[in-house]
């Protein structure tokens, strides 16, 4: 069983977080840019933020529009492209974390505050130093520290960077090389900049090796997500051109990760973005498809259903395509 969350309107890549005991879901806003669709993401052209708030089950309950909290024209370093965010909460503060161009069209990821988990949020007049890249999602440990995780291949530009530096020329490694990895950095006290330099996540095969190049079907893309279950470190992410969301499964923040396999097939759309979060013992998958748009990929709407673990806490595959 999956529900759509916003029948109405167009929404994608979400983060869902309890927060003053609701669910509060933080969504990229899609919209018809008349931008030509390509390989880069030119037409998801995204300019504001909504947030949406569940109070009971997600299944069932009624979904809030808290509307507009954060628009790009209010950013003062960013020019275009808010792509997906995430927030957290902190002393009693609420810091949401968007991508967005710079002047010089390159990725970076801001910070906005706000007093409330529904906004509307106040952008910070610089995006976080030494920052890259896209889809970030930041995770709390049981000790308080937040870690944020990030990165997306091809319009994502993740590929433009190694060791956290730009290339001259970005080049894809071969396929029998390891494939580019997200990256993870531990937030600051204040949750406004990195605290380390950020690390790549390894993600290892069954024999212990680091996912190839050319393994489409298991090695990262974009859509980082990280929680927690039985104590032990999922780490899940989307293959981007195979559309498959996979998990991997550590025993600290900073990996390594093994591969444990597919959390959902293949989805109408071409992207697959999502969260998983739990709530009153239920764990839940929160993504998008594009069937109420008819399969434009640029128009996405939210989906909510359960997620199930065998006793080995490894997750049962959802079917993509089913209802």
């Amino acid at each position: 069983m999956k529900r759509y969350l916003v029948p109405a309107d167009y929404f994608a890549d979400p983060a869902a977080h309890i927060f003053e005991g609701k669910i509060y879901i933080y969504p990229s806003h899609d919209y018809e840019s008349g931008i030509p669709e390509d390989d880069w993401g030119s037409h998801f052209d995204m300019k504001d933020y909504h947030v949406f708030s569940i109070d009971g089950d997600p299944m069932t309950a009624p979904v809030i529009d808290h509307g507009v909290v954060l628009d790009v024209k209010d950013v003062p370093w960013a020019t275009r492209q808010l792509w997906d965010c995430d927030c957290q909460e902190k002393d009693g503060k609420y810091y949401l974390y968007f991508p967005a161009k710079d002047k010089t069209d390159i990725f970076r990821i801001g910070v906005a505050i706000s007093d409330h988990p529904y906004g509307p949020f106040t952008p910070l007049p610089d995006p976080i130093r030494g920052s890259y890249s896209i889809d970030q999602a930041v995770f709390k440990d049981d000790d308080g520290t937040y870690y944020m995780y990030f990165g997306g291949l091809m319009g994502g530009q993740l590929q433009r960077y190694r060791d956290n530096r730009a290339l001259e020329a970005a080049e894809f490694p071969a396929d029998d090389q390891p494939a580019i990895p997200s990256r993870m950095a531990r937030l600051s006290d204040d949750m406004l900049q990195f605290a380390e330099e950020p690390r790549p996540i390894v993600i290892l095969d069954e024999n212990g090796e680091p996912l190839k190049t050319g393994d489409h079907e298991r090695r990262f893309f974009e859509a980082s997500w990280m929680h927690k279950h039985n104590g032990r470190y999922y780490f899940s992410y989307s293959t981007g051109d195979t559309h498959n969301l996979c998990y991997a499964i550590g025993d600290n923040p900073y990996g390594p990760f093994t591969y444990a396999g597919k959390i959902l097939t293949e989805v109408v759309g071409w992207t697959t973005h999502h969260c998983i979060l739990e709530k009153d013992g239920v764990s839940y998958l929160f993504h998008h498809d594009s069937v109420p748009s008819g399969g434009r990929t640029w128009l996405r709407s939210l989906k909510v259903c359960p997620l199930e673990y065998r006793p080995d806490g490894s997750i049962v595959t959802i079917d993509g395509m089913a209802e």
